[in-house]
């Protein structure tokens, strides 16, 4: 497999939901949910990706990196890249029934396995969404995250338990998705989280607990204040509120006033293993891939570990010219500054 192939199934598969842009960049698509765009105008899908673009690399030649490493450890779980499979709820909703809920689940946890990476799973107002996510993650010993909507904390207690015996990696929950309308007129309230709130869920569950959806510095430290073990910095692929800020945007300030305090993950517009590379530098622990997930899924198990690891390769390339060994060694001198 190649990547022109992987681009040719997904022409075949997803018809006009997605267009399977040359820059996926949600100018096709800005409005259409369901769909792969950005709500409203759009514009906070467009802004992870300029929000990127805006970040310079500063090549290194004169050193002696010739075999960088990307391994990374994740709570003890060795990855062999920091590049991690985003949760997607609602795929056959979302994408045209390209792929069945179960089928998608299996090929990100499988296929995110088959990479040394790690794939997260979904939730959504179909039960076999987060049941379809657990059972591809027991069929591979454990080895992924579950996302749990921000239901009302009994609820996500209880799912979390069931991930606990599903012998999960970890538990997230995707605050960003607070106002999901589809949930509540399912009959399945979801809404943000108070810091009371984010005490009792540490409280009562057992795996590491991400949240997902943090945005501003003072999120940020309320989840660190909580004792909560991971964010991802996420505006949902802005796909919940118009006109925020790239995620790249808001990444440095977050990583400066939580410190080490936690892991934090981050999404949005990356496309390629030198953005991966820029977001390690802003402050990233590890990147989560959404959209270009998605559409490597049009290749199965296969489709999505072969995008990994490109992006992978890709990544290493981007390291060996900024002269860093290591994912220790990437840090902010290696960004372009005026």
């Amino acid at each position: 497999m190649d990547m022109k192939e992987l681009r040719d199934l997904g022409r075949q598969k997803f018809g006009k939901v997605c267009r399977m842009c040359p820059v996926c960049d949600g100018r096709a698509c800005a409005g259409e949910i369901p769909g792969a765009g950005g709500v409203g105008s759009g514009q906070a899908f467009r802004n992870n990706i300029s929000a990127l673009a805006e970040v310079k690399l500063r090549q290194r030649i004169i050193h002696n990196v010739h075999k960088p490493s990307t391994a990374f450890d994740l709570w003890g779980n060795e990855l062999s890249m920091p590049i991690l499979a985003a949760p997607i709820g609602g795929i056959a909703f979302n994408w045209n029934n390209y792929i069945s809920e179960g089928d998608y689940a299996k090929a990100v946890i499988s296929g995110s396995k088959a990479a040394g990476s790690m794939g997260m799973v979904g939730d959504g107002k179909l039960q076999e969404i987060y049941s379809s996510g657990l059972a591809a993650i027991l069929f591979e010993g454990g080895w992924g995250i579950p996302t749990i909507k921000p239901r009302p904390n009994e609820q996500i207690i209880e799912l979390a338990y069931q991930a606990e015996a599903a012998g999960a990696v970890a538990v997230a929950i995707d605050v960003d998705a607070a106002a999901l309308i589809n949930m509540t007129v399912s009959g399945q309230p979801v809404g943000p989280k108070t810091f009371a709130e984010l005490v009792e869920l540490k409280q009562n569950i057992k795996l590491p607990l991400i949240i997902k959806g943090v945005m501003n510095i003072e999120d940020a430290l309320k989840c660190a204040e909580a004792e909560i073990d991971g964010i991802v910095v996420s505006n949902h692929g802005g796909r919940v509120l118009d006109h925020t800020p790239g995620t790249a945007e808001v990444l440095p300030g977050i990583r400066d006033a939580v410190g080490n305090r936690m892991t934090i993950f981050v999404d949005g517009g990356i496309r390629t293993g030198f953005d991966v590379l820029k977001m390690l530098a802003l402050g990233a622990d590890a990147v989560l891939l959404g959209r270009p997930i998605t559409q490597a899924g049009a290749g199965g198990a296969e489709g999505i570990a072969f995008l990994l690891k490109y992006l992978q390769a890709e990544l290493e390339a981007a390291m060996i010219m900024t002269g860093v060994q290591d994912l220790s060694k990437i840090t902010r001198d290696i960004i372009y500054k005026k």
